[in-house]
């Protein structure tokens, strides 16, 4: 029995240091993708996480080099597709910086597919074009969120219905 609880105890400590000599990333957002093409890496992302249908969100862009350093300037067109129509279009416009942030209003549930278009990037001439995939919220998303918080709910009672039983030892009335 103390040999068991020893081997319990170790693999507490030892899963609890392995984090600290490990790289931490906070979570990626559910509504972002990056994609590597031609020495440049773009990413896209949206906010909220999932944006509503005829409501304001931001789109969110990271243009950085093959090093994953930030871009000093960039030019940037962006293409909005749905059901493989384009449906929006934004001009290509000379950006500072390795970041830029649009205001967008979707107005049609489901995947939208965005292409970005960067142009003359390294004084290079030619269009580097990075697609990606944007969902819109749906009814689905809430059921997603709602079962696994329910999932997560239950998991809890049930463990707790085991194990603090046997934690706790009442004892009995005299």
């Amino acid at each position: 029995m103390i040999k068991l609880r020893s081997v319990g105890v170790m693999f507490i400590l030892v899963s609890t240091i392995i984090p600290l000599f490990s790289d931490a990333y906070a979570h990626s957002m559910f509504n972002s993708a990056e994609e590597f093409l031609g020495g440049y890496r773009v990413q896209v992302a949206t906010l909220p996480e999932f944006p509503q249908i005829g409501e304001k969100s931001q789109i969110l862009f990271r243009v950085g080099d093959s090093e994953f350093n930030e871009v000093d300037n960039f030019t940037m067109g962006v293409r909005f597709f749905y059901n493989d129509q384009q449906i929006d279009a934004i001009n290509p416009e000379s950006h500072k910086g390795g970041h830029y942030e649009i205001d967008y209003v979707w107005e049609k549930p489901g995947n939208h597919v965005v292409k970005v278009d960067l142009y003359d990037m390294g004084g290079k001439p030619g269009i580097l074009t990075y697609t990606f995939n944007m969902s819109t919220q749906s009814p689905f998303g809430y059921i997603f969120i709602i079962s696994i918080t329910i999932g997560a709910i239950t998991l809890g009672v049930v463990v707790s219905y085991i194990y603090l039983p046997k934690k706790i030892k009442f004892k009995p009335r005299v």
